[in-house]
């Protein structure tokens, strides 16, 4: 990031990724702002920066324009993670996804527009939709599925968020920069929204069945939270950056059922694996994307970023994790 940088938004804040972002750009010295409404976040998230005279948090809304304005006009750069997160939330809130999403959006970009303030956008690996692509690139055509099911409304969303960061590049010039966020773990990320591997972990150190969704042969790539954040922080300070979008994420392509017997082995569980089917567990007709692979090619030619944690790593990371949650 830009040394003139000193000042830093970040809304969802006091989310999973958001919170260690917050820390990484504390640490950096800069000073940072935070807003979030607290309804997946939390406040104990951001708990190692308590009383840190460069932290400042507002609980409330990007939704609420008065709110959100004052804090666009005194940063320097804002960085854009509100949004709904987790597959069950998505499937049985889609309204609330959808506006949150779409609305949230907007504001941010308009009031970043207001003040002529660059904004980072966070996205999903979701807007590729049903593609069969080996690996996902950033100019790849999209599929997104029927409005029937709730699921690509979602992808939708953050799709339109997309367009609509691009347009205010575009027609009025506001410097954006999009990430597509490929399944990022790590500490304080929990399973209460279907994120799987914490899912995962904690039935596995309570020796609870390891619930496993579909057939289990459907594939994701997983990304330490410290590399992304180290990506986050690092893409700012490259001008060629602006306007473009970048995949974030591991290539180190898991099955999801292989996935639970990993969990299995590093816990030592007695847990047993068990399959049931996607209308079980969320809702009828829900489709699922076979796999997720993310061609990082892109931010590595502009900065030479790639992951650095291992599947294996990162699994005993979050099982280390879960165990001294459980002890405290």
């Amino acid at each position: 990031m830009s040394a003139l940088v000193q000042c830093v938004l970040i809304t969802g804040g006091a989310g999973f990724i958001g919170s260690h972002l917050a820390e990484a750009l504390v640490t950096e010295g800069k000073e940072v702002f935070v807003i979030d409404d607290l309804s997946t976040g939390a406040a104990s998230n951001l708990a190692g920066l308590q009383g840190n005279a460069r932290l400042h948090t507002t609980h409330g809304s990007i939704q609420d324009l008065w709110t959100l304005e004052p804090l666009v006009e005194k940063v320097d750069f804002v960085y854009h993670l509100a949004a709904a997160v987790g597959v069950d939330l998505v499937v049985k809130k889609p309204v609330h996804t959808i506006e949150d999403n779409v609305r949230g959006t907007e504001n941010v970009l308009a009031a970043a527009a207001k003040y002529l303030k660059p904004v980072l956008l966070t996205s999903t690996s979701e807007v590729y939709g049903k593609s069969d692509k080996e690996r996902f690139r950033e100019d790849d055509d999209l599929l997104i599925g029927p409005p029937a099911f709730a699921r690509w409304g979602y992808a939708c969303s953050k799709l339109l968020d997309e367009f609509l960061a691009m347009a205010y590049w575009r027609e009025r010039e506001l410097p954006v920069r999009i990430v597509r966020l490929f399944n990022t773990v790590g500490p304080r990320q929990t399973g209460r929204y279907g994120m799987v591997l914490p899912r995962f972990v904690e039935a596995a150190l309570r020796d609870e069945p390891i619930v496993i969704h579909g057939d289990g042969k459907q594939s994701r790539c997983f990304c330490h939270v410290s590399d992304v954040v180290r990506a986050l922080t690092e893409l700012p300070k490259h001008p060629r950056s602006i306007g473009e979008v970048y995949n974030l994420g591991s290539s180190e392509e898991v099955s999801i059922l292989e996935l639970a017997r990993r969990v299995k082995q590093f816990t030592e569980s007695r847990s047993e694996l068990r399959l049931i089917p996607y209308e079980q567990a969320y809702a009828k007709g829900f489709e699922d994307m076979r796999r997720r692979v993310p061609s990082t090619e892109k931010i590595y030619q502009l900065m030479g970023w790639q992951p650095t944690k291992s599947l294996n790593e990162i699994i005993r990371l979050s099982v280390e994790y879960q165990r001294a949650a459980v002890r405290s």
